[in-house]
C-alpha cells in the first residue's frame, strides 16, 4: 500500500524544498512536515514523516509507554532521525552535558541555560540518531530528515527560545532522563561501514538501511514493513514509491528495489 503524503505548514518550515516534494499549490506558508498515512485513514503503530527546518525547534521530551499510560495516553513515543540534508553548521540537540535532576532541568528551562546544557551535535547527510523516550532533544535549523516514531501525539515542550508557546514543565521534567546522549545509539556517515545495516533496534521498532530486496526479505520474514526510499524506487503489489514517498506492506514478499535504490525499512519490535 502506498501511503498518502500530507504536507503540514509550520512557521519554522521552509519554502526551498527539493524537487521531489510535490507541495500542493494551495499551500503558501512554509512546509515543516510531510506525514505518510493510509488512504483509508487507518491508524498504524508507527508514523513516518519528513521534517524541514529553517529555525531551531523547541527543546522537548516524550514519555515512555509506562509514563504515558499513567497519564491516560495510548502510549509513549520513541523515535529516530535519518539526516537527508544539512546546511553548514546545522546541529541536533540530543542529551545534556551533565546529569540533571528534575528541579535542575526545570531551572535550566526557565532561565534559558538549557541551551548551554544541551549537547548540539553537528550533522551531515547519512547520519542517524535513535531517540529513546525520555531523551531531551531539539532539531536544529537548516535540516531535512526522515523521522520514524511511535504513532502517538505526545510532546512535552521544555523550552522554546522565548517564543510565546505553552511549556509543559511539570510533565516534561517528570518524564525526562536528562543525561548525556549515548553515541552508541547513533550511526555517523563519516564512520563509513556497510550501507546495508541495522540502524536501530529496540523493543518498539527496528530500522534498517538496505539496497537489496532479497537480503531484506531474509531479515524480515513475513512481517509488516514500512519502506522509505532514499534513492531509486521500491515496488510491491502494484504500487511504486520513490524519494519523498512511503510504502506500507503486510509483508515484503513482493518487494522489488531498483538497481540504484537505497531504502529505510522499519518494522515493529526488535529483530
Amino acid at each position: 500500500m502506498k501511503l498518502v503524503a500530507n504536507f503540514v505548514e509550520k512557521p519554522w518550515g521552509r519554502h526551498d524544498l527539493p524537487d521531489w516534494a510535490a507541495v500542493p499549490a494551495n499551500l503558501k506558508d512554509p512546509i515543516g512536515e510531510l506525514w505518510f498515512t493510509p488512504p483509508d485513514g487507518a491508524h498504524l503503530p508507527l508514523l513516518v514523516k519528513y521534517l524541514f527546518t529553517s529555525e531551531r525547534l523547541s527543546v522537548q521530551v516524550h514519555p515512555d509507554d509506562v509514563q504515558a499510560r499513567a497519564r491516560g495516553l495510548a502510549g509513549g513515543k520513541s523515535e529516530c532521525w535519518y539526516i537527508i540534508d544539512a546546511q553548514p553548521g546545522a546541529t541536533l540537540g540530543i542529551g545534556v552535558r551533565r546529569p540533571l535532576d528534575p528541579q535542575q532541568l526545570r531551572d535550566a528551562a526557565l532561565d534559558g541555560s538549557i541551551e548551554r546544557e544541551m549537547i548540539w551535535h553537528p550533522v551531515a547527510p547519512g547520519d542517524f540518531f535513535f531517540i529513546p523516550a525520555g531523551t531531551v532533544h531539539a532539531v536544529g535549523a537548516g535540516i531535512m530528515l526522515v523521522e520514524i516514531q511511535q504513532n502517538v501525539d505526545v510532546t512535552y515542550r521544555l523550552y522554546d527560545y522565548g517564543r510565546p508557546r505553552e511549556l509543559h514543565l511539570a510533565d516534561g521534567t517528570a518524564v525526562s532522563r536528562a543525561l548525556p546522549y549515548d553515541m552508541a545509539q547513533a550511526v555517523r556517515a563519516s564512520q563509513g561501514g556497510a550501507v546495508e545495516r541495522i540502524l536501530a533496534r529496540c523493543p518498539i521498532f527496528t530500522v534498517l538501511r538496505a539496497t537489496d530486496a532479497d537480503g531484506l526479505r531474509a531479515r524480515l520474514g513475513q512481517q509488516p514493513v514500512w519502506i522509505i526510499p532514499l534513492a531509486g524506487f521500491a515496488t510491491a503489489d502494484g504500487d511504486s514509491a520513490g524519494v519523498g514517498e512511503c510504502l506500507y506492506l503486510d509483508s515484503p514478499a513482493s518487494l522489488c528495489l531498483s538497481a540504484d535504490a537505497m531504502v529505510l525499512a522499519a518494522v515493529e519490535g526488535a529483530l
